[in-house]
């Protein structure tokens, strides 16, 4: 298991403002905001970061144009920042069933499709997602991902350009949550992960070269920390709302 992207809500100027794109350029992610995924209904924006990415989204209608339906909810309630924390499993049958045991009521695999071109056509993406439950004291929810086979990871990184590799930023490192985690979403934690430790007020999960850290506060922000060899990059950040990219 890896963090393989992080889904977040943002607002239009994050898409559109040349001041804050050029920002995002200064720390080095090549971002390039009218590329990615969209309908009539949402616009998706990626800034690529080796194998991992942000995936930027802005709902445009009431109905989100075939994005994922609870998230268009709640984007149109206000919410902004990180919505949904996106993990690559080797197995998301196996994962499934072990948080089913765990009493976990995850959403069984299913592919993600969207209809486009005037709502006529219909998309499905090369890969399958399982829904945990959104936690409770903080505001996002992890999912499950699984690309289909080999060929279709070949195929999709074609696409994971402009990249943060030609500037030295090789991937992220660590994700660290603020906030107030109930038991319940513990449990969800204890569940899903094999390898955590809690001391005091932080929880820790170790994924390999990756950390996510739960660290308890009062306020609610996620700090993402990015791998950089670069060092005129090095120490450099951005805050897009309540989320701050920072290189390493």
């Amino acid at each position: 298991m890896k963090i393989d992207h992080l889904v977040v809500n943002v607002d239009k100027s994050i898409q559109e403002d040349n001041n804050i794109i050029s920002r995002i350029h200064a720390i080095g992610l090549p971002y390039k905001p009218k590329w990615g995924k969209g309908t009539k209904g949402f616009k998706v924006s990626n800034i690529w970061i080796g194998h991992e990415y942000f995936e930027l989204v802005r709902i445009k209608t009431k109905d989100g144009g075939g994005w994922i339906a609870d998230w268009t909810t709640k984007y149109l309630a206000g919410h902004r920042g990180l919505i949904g924390f996106g993990l690559e499993v080797e197995n998301i049958d196996e994962t499934y069933h072990k948080l089913l045991r765990h009493h976990i009521p995850v959403s069984a695999p299913e592919p993600l499709k969207f209809r486009w071109f005037f709502n006529l056509l219909n998309k499905t993406m090369p890969w399958r997602n399982s829904y945990l439950p959104e936690f409770k004291g903080v505001p996002f929810q992890f999912f499950l991902q699984q690309l289909n086979d080999e060929k279709s990871k070949n195929y999709m990184e074609q696409y994971m350009v402009p990249n943060s590799r030609e500037n030295g930023i090789e991937g992220i490192s660590e994700v660290i949550i603020y906030g107030e985690l109930t038991k319940g979403d513990k449990e969800i934690v204890y569940a899903l992960f094999d390898d955590y430790d809690e001391q005091d007020d932080v929880l820790t999960v170790s994924l390999g070269n990756q950390t996510i850290r739960f660290i308890n506060s009062g306020t609610y922000r996620v700090e993402v920390i990015l791998e950089c060899n670069n060092q005129a990059h090095a120490g450099t950040k951005i805050e897009l709302g309540n989320l701050l990219i920072r290189n390493r």
